[in-house]
């Protein structure tokens, strides 16, 4: 096998291999001219975002500077999502990211990995990746380390400054290092935005 078909599979592998090398240096050029676009170029920010990422659908605004191994071009978008600053995909497997979520900023989703074994970090230095999977609705919160291999549920919410370790079921709040399930949403949530403060429906357009 090639160091690409290993990396493809999820198996170790050499990430200095020349021929991958080559091929990600190309994507990491395409995002290199998203990230000097001018806050007024929104037209040309959405023509590039199309281009750069595996799929994009409609309606998403991803602040720049945006940091990806591969230029994005493993991360696969819905619809309606925000993204603030200084979002990092570490993008070496694939990275995919269902409607209406919104990424706090300051976060990294991290497929990549290295083995624990101090002999495999010498050397060649091995890597593998696996990929993660974030639902519908979710609100990751400000400077959340996402791991590999990782499946967030949809709607849920992971709190700011978490480092998320293992799969997060859907309809939860979730935060801490590790992070950990700490309630499901319910009916307080219905009534309160942040802590005792009432949500006023009769105010709320949708």
């Amino acid at each position: 096998m090639t160091e690409r078909e290993k990396m493809i599979a999820g198996m170790l592998y050499d990430p200095g291999d020349r021929d991958i090398l080559k091929e990600q240096t190309a994507y990491k050029d395409r995002l290199w001219e998203f990230n000097n676009l001018r806050p007024s170029q929104l037209e040309r920010k959405q023509q590039l975002m199309k281009d750069l990422f595996a799929e994009c659908g409609e309606n998403n605004f991803l602040e720049n500077p945006i940091n990806a191994n591969w230029g994005c071009s493993h991360v696969h978008l819905g619809s309606n999502i925000y993204a603030n600053y200084g979002l990092t995909l570490v993008d070496d497997g694939h990275i995919f990211i269902g409607d209406w979520v919104k990424i706090g900023p300051n976060v990294t989703l991290a497929t990549a990995g290295h083995p624990v074994l101090p002999e495999l970090r010498k050397g060649v230095i091995l890597q593998y990746n696996k990929d993660i999977h974030i639902g519908d609705n979710v609100w990751i919160g400000a400077g959340t380390v996402v791991c590999p291999g990782v499946t967030i549920g949809e709607n849920t919410v992971i709190g700011a400054g978490s480092v998320v370790t293992k799969d997060i079921p859907a309809n939860v709040v979730a935060f801490g290092s590790p992070c950990r399930v700490i309630r499901k949403i319910s009916r307080i949530d219905r009534e309160c935005f942040f802590r005792d403060e009432r949500i006023n429906w009769k105010e709320i357009k949708r």
